[in-house]
């Protein structure tokens, strides 16, 4: 039997990547190494939800998820850019 798993990922991926890219402007000091640490810090702090369509997950969502999903994606993305910044300074010294 073949199977085919590729489809299946964690959702948080790609809204983290995402966010990654759009807020790397504010952080210019940052290298690709520090933004995909970012990355690794902020979906190490989110719970994992596998998928296989991220639209079958939207839909699923109450307001009230999709509301919580926002504000827990803010809050893992501002600890992890704060927190490698922090390392990056730390090792700079």
């Amino acid at each position: 039997m073949n199977f085919n798993f590729e489809q299946v990922h964690n959702y948080y991926e790609r809204l983290v990547f995402e966010e990654v890219v759009q807020r790397a402007a504010q952080h210019p000091e940052f290298t690709n190494d520090m933004l995909a640490d970012v990355c690794c810090v902020a979906l190490n702090r989110l719970p994992a939800r596998y998928v296989r369509h991220d639209v079958d997950m939207m839909f699923y969502l109450t307001e009230q998820e999709r509301q919580a999903i926002e504000l827990s994606l803010e809050e893992v993305l501002s600890f992890a850019f704060r927190f490698v910044g922090e390392r990056s300074a730390k090792t700079a010294v």
